[in-house]
This record gives C-alpha cells, structure tokens and sequence, in this order.
C-alpha cells in the first residue's frame, strides 16, 4: 500500500515535471494574467488588447516566413539554401549585413525567419549579421526617422545597422573558426549549426511537394510546430513589453539620458535595452530630447541598442539558441550601439 502511494506520488510529480517543461512558457503567460486581474484588472485588460494588436500585427511576417521555413523543409530546398550560405563567409556576412539594414522585417517578424535559417543549418555569423542589423531600421522607419530627426540620423541610423551586422557576424565568425558556438540552437528547436558547417546531407529537392503525401505531412508538421513555438513565446513577450509601456515613464527616460557628452551616449546604450518603447514610439521621445539638448549620439545609441534588444526580440532570442549565443547578441548589440552612437556624435561634432 504505501509502494503503491509512492508510486502515484512519483507518476504525479514526474507528469507535473512534463507539463511545466511542455508548457511553462504558456503557465508563466496565465500567471501574469491571473495576477494582473487580481491586482489591476483595468491593465489585465489592456495587456490582453496591446498582446492581441501586436500578434495582428506581425501576423502578415510571422505568417509568411512560417510558409517558406514549412515549404523548404518539405522540399528539401533548405539543403541548397544551407549550402548556398556556406560558400563565402565573409561575402554573406556583407550580404546579410546590406540586406538586414534595408529588409522591411521588424524586431519580431524577423524571428521566424532566423529561426528556419538556422534550423536549415545557414553559418551563425551570417545569421547573426542579419540578425543585428535588420530590427534597427526598415523603409517606412527611414521615412518617420527623417521626418521627425532630420535626413542625416535617418542615413546614420542605416549605416549604423549595416555597420553592427558587419561587426557581429565578422566577431561570431572569428569565434566560430576558434571551435566555439558550435551548436547555436536549443534542443528541439532544430538541427542547425554554424560556422564550420554542420549542413544537413543533401537530398533531393522536390518542388511541387503536394504532390507527395509524405511531404505534404511533413509540410502542416513543421507549420504547426514552428506556429506553437512562435506563437507562445511572443505571447508573453508582448505581455511583458505592455507591462514595462505601462509602468516606465517616459519622463524617468527623459531624465536618464539627458545632458551631452560621452557619459550620456554610454547611459542611453544601457538604458535602451530595458526601457526602450518600440521602434516608432521611441522617435517622438528621442526627438524631442535631442531638441532639450541631448546629444545627437546618446539618441542614435538608445534607439540602435534599443532595436535590436527590445524586449520581444530578446524573448524570442533567448527561446530560440543557446544561453552563450544569447550572451554574444547582447554583448555585440550593445558594443554595436555605444560605438554607433559614438562615431555618430565625433561625427557631428
């Protein structure tokens, strides 16, 4: 009798310990919700409505980069698109670095599309140039930076972006040739590598996939798979980003970073990674500091560091790779960052 008790009370918690593991991410998202609606249904509410508009609105990104990433791994056309991204190291890292710094993605709508590329097995330095350089601006932020601080910050914040991607995929490709970063994914997440290759055998490319039943499994499996994935690990980005929107003022912001010098350029860098709004919301804030007096710099640091760090993007990061990875795309970011706000302010001045 009391084996059978032990028995029941190990069953219990060892399916107690896979439910957590399977479902944490969606158990901590319930949580915050329970508690918001204990303590502050008003922005239990809020929270709902601001996670709801932005799944809407990277839907259109999350969707269509879900449909390559099922649609190359049911054809087989990862295999030539891996190998295609081996061939020259240091001429991708330029491409992705061009490409991330003029793409249209924004810090969320382009994890979908890291994560099928290193799943794919693409080298991690040329992800992580795209990576580091494509949250930082886009066109239609080309035109709203120019409005709002001028042509020249819209044309410095491009090169800055370009600049960080070159930066970050030249450091992680000089780390991975030195054996380190070797496995950039987590388990499960996929079967991807990185710098010295580990591409997946070739097979054949079949196209038209539908046409085989095998394939067209394979396709709604990794749709569904990497949907779930996505789906809730953004959820609770987006909650946490609409907690931090409700509860750092702007002004606490306003006062961090204002003043001129190095001193402000460095805070701005560190700021902009906990406390920074969105990409769109940012640039009024920034605007108007730079017209009280902040330097020029300080705004660039803040809204490059910011970008490419905002809290759903770093979710998102942190659930796809390991922590190591993890740990260089912030170090790279930020490093990225403070000397882009640096050269920008020598360059002013």
């Amino acid at each position: 009798m009391a084996q059978a008790v032990l028995n029941a009370r190990y069953s219990g918690a060892t399916a107690l310990r896979r439910a957590w593991a399977a479902q944490r991410v969606w158990i901590i998202a319930g949580g915050i919700l329970l508690a918001l609606v204990a303590v502050d249904p008003e922005q239990a509410a809020a929270s709902l409505r601001f996670t709801a508009d932005a799944l809407i609105g990277t839907a259109p990104f999350l969707l269509l980069s879900i449909a390559v990433a099922a649609y190359a791994g049911a054809s087989g056309a990862d295999n030539l698109i891996a190998r295609d991204f081996t061939g020259s190291p240091l001429l991708m890292i330029a491409f992705a670095a061009a490409l991330g710094g003029l793409s249209p993605f924004c810090s969320c709508g382009v994890i979908p599309l890291i994560a099928a590329l290193l799943a794919m097995g693409v080298p991690l330095s040329a992800v992580m140039a795209f990576w580091l350089a494509s949250p930082v601006i886009d066109p239609s932020m080309f035109v709203l930076t120019s409005a709002l601080l001028g042509p020249e910050f819209a044309i410095a914040k491009t090169l800055a972006a370009i600049g960080l991607g070159l930066f970050g995929g030249y450091v992680t490709l000089a780390l991975a040739r030195g054996g380190f970063l070797s496995d950039p994914l987590r388990p499960g997440v996929g079967n991807g590598g990185c710098g010295g290759a580990k591409v997946r055998a070739p097979g054949p490319v079949v196209w038209r996939f539908w046409e085989e039943p095998a394939r067209r499994g394979k396709f709604a499996r990794e749709a569904r798979s990497i949907t779930l994935f996505l789906l809730k690990w953004l959820t609770l980005a987006f909650l946490l980003e609409s907690l931090m929107l409700a509860d750092v003022p702007a002004a606490w912001i306003a006062s961090a970073l204002g003043g001129t010098g190095v001193a402000p350029i460095v805070a701005a860098t560190f700021v902009g990674v906990p406390a920074y709004l969105n990409g769109y919301a940012a640039l009024p804030l920034v605007s108007g500091l730079i017209g009280q007096g902040m330097a020029p710099g300080a705004g660039l640091a803040f809204l490059v560091a910011g970008g490419v760090t905002s809290l759903p993007a770093a979710i998102a990061v942190f659930a796809l790779v390991r922590r190591p990875v993890f740990a260089l795309y912030i170090v790279l970011a930020l490093v990225g960052s403070m000397a882009s706000g640096l050269i920008f302010q020598a360059w002013a001045t």
